[in-house]
């Protein structure tokens, strides 16, 4: 048996695992690598071994990171089976074609630039929306929470919910007498809608998340608090808030806690919410589609015909026209809309209309990269470059930490307790973290280099 490593190796993007076992190569996860220049190379370079051969894709969550390069692999000759959730199947259609449109979008804006400079060859883009209308028909069984199931003669699978995303799985591959779990991504404990995370227990090997694995996050209740209080200040100076809003997941949260602060009386119902973002509209719909993987208040909210979505005053903006007529909003309306890092999406024409406003407010409530337009609003900029024009930044800024869903160290340190493997792979984290991490666990830890592998 052997397993190997192509992707979210030492860094937290491009996910992909191969073990082959019991005569068969199974594929865990195929992410696109994020980043700059080197990220695109490596996403257009060779995988580290032949599509054409891999027999079994097993797809932990929807992620572009974990599911992104699916099309790619068709495209070189993958005919095997993908298997996930139902949620996570879902989920993957809408990423993977949002992808493939930017990808396309990418390429012409490059031969724009290269007619303009005389020069030819301007690159392909890394696969189209026919690439990805293919990918789909790779999609085989949609596999419930705990249940095993035969993927060849000793060789089986089991999802279970790991709570990051609607859908998400840790996965257990009992292959020749042994027992490996691959975490995915792991839930933050104690969420809205999403259960927490569950763990088998006694495996021989864990191929491991470490995100965090060198700090916790802060509590929810304070998050909670800041962010209703950064809310209600706006609403009664009168301005529009901004909130950049990665699609899936954060978005149906925070649309989650605002019911729940108007329900509670800790904001006025007479905020009128606006998601202008289709891909997050859509993913709202497919959560809406799958009750079997929220939690227990969620559910309940659902048996009393609540729909945990719903604010009094919220609109949904799928068309150009509607998000461009926002702008004529001068005060008292929450605009969100992607990119959650502010680096494309429709949040950008809305930065450029309400930065300059001393009433306005800009919430960020995840995470943002250096070099990205939301990291240099963050860290104090005075003037930013939106669409060639120099904008002052004037509104209030406000960068709310604690919606994370990746588990934190503490909640990592407790999952592999539970798992209570007997040899573990760190994946998808930095160096820092990963050492970091690695020093809270027993037992032998190898945090594998790109394209290392292991017998097992």
């Amino acid at each position: 048996m052997k397993l190997s490593f192509h992707g979210a190796d030492r860094n937290v993007t491009g996910s992909c695992h191969l073990l082959e076992a019991a005569g068969k190569k199974v594929l865990v996860d195929c992410g696109l690598f994020q980043g700059g220049r080197e990220s695109a190379e490596e996403n257009a370079g060779d995988f580290g071994f032949s599509p054409g051969d891999i027999d079994f894709v097993l797809l932990t969550h929807a992620h572009l990171d974990h599911c992104g390069r699916l099309p790619l692999l068709n495209k070189r000759g993958f005919r095997g089976e993908i298997i996930s959730t139902a949620a996570t199947r879902d989920l993957a259609r809408l990423v993977l074609l949002d992808s493939a449109h930017l990808q396309e979008e990418e390429a012409r804006a490059h031969a724009r630039r290269a007619e303009r400079r005389g020069e030819t060859g301007a690159p392909a883009p890394l696969y189209d929306l026919i690439d990805a209308l293919n990918v789909f028909d790779r999609f085989g069984r949609a596999i419930a929470y705990e249940t095993r199931v035969e993927l060849a003669d000793n060789l089986a699978v089991t999802f279970f919910d790991a709570g990051h995303i609607l859908g998400s799985a840790s996965l257990l591959v009992e292959a020749e007498g042994k027992r490996l779990l691959f975490s995915g991504d792991i839930g933050n404990c104690d969420r809205a809608i999403l259960r927490d995370p569950v763990v088998p227990h006694g495996v021989d090997v864990a191929v491991m998340e470490s995100t965090y694995g060198d700090r916790d996050h802060r509590a929810l209740a304070p998050t909670l608090e800041e962010f209703y209080q950064a809310l209600n200040e706006s609403y009664q100076r009168g301005g529009n808030v901004v909130i950049p809003t990665f699609a899936l997941e954060r978005a149906q949260e925070l649309l989650f806690y605002m019911r729940e602060g108007m329900e509670n009386n800790k904001l006025p119902s007479a905020l009128a919410v606006f998601l202008d973002s289709p891909m997050a509209i859509s993913a709202t719909e497919i959560f809406r589609a799958h009750p079997e993987c929220y939690d227990g208040e969620t559910s309940a909210l659902l048996a009393r015909g609540r729909d945990p979505f719903a604010l009094p005053r919220l609109h949904f903006c799928r068309e150009a026209a509607e998000s461009i007529a926002l702008n004529t909003i001068r005060g008292g309306a929450v605009i969100m809309a992607g990119a959650g890092m502010c680096n494309g999406g429709r949040v950008r024409h809305h930065l450029r209309h309400n930065l300059g406003r001393a009433g306005a407010s800009v919430i960020f409530v995840g995470f943002a990269a250096k070099g990205t337009l939301a990291r240099q609003i963050i860290d104090g900029a005075r003037k930013v470059s939106l669409f060639g024009e120099e904008i002052a930044v004037r509104a209030h800024i406000h960068t709310i930490n604690g919606f994370s869903a990746h588990a934190g160290q503490a909640e990592l340190v407790a999952w592999h307790k539970s798992a209570a493997p007997k040899r573990t792979f760190l994946v998808h984290g930095e160096e820092e973290a990963m050492e970091t991490l690695a020093g809270l666990l027993p037992g032998p830890v190898d945090r594998p280099e790109l394209g290392k592998s292991f017998l097992l």
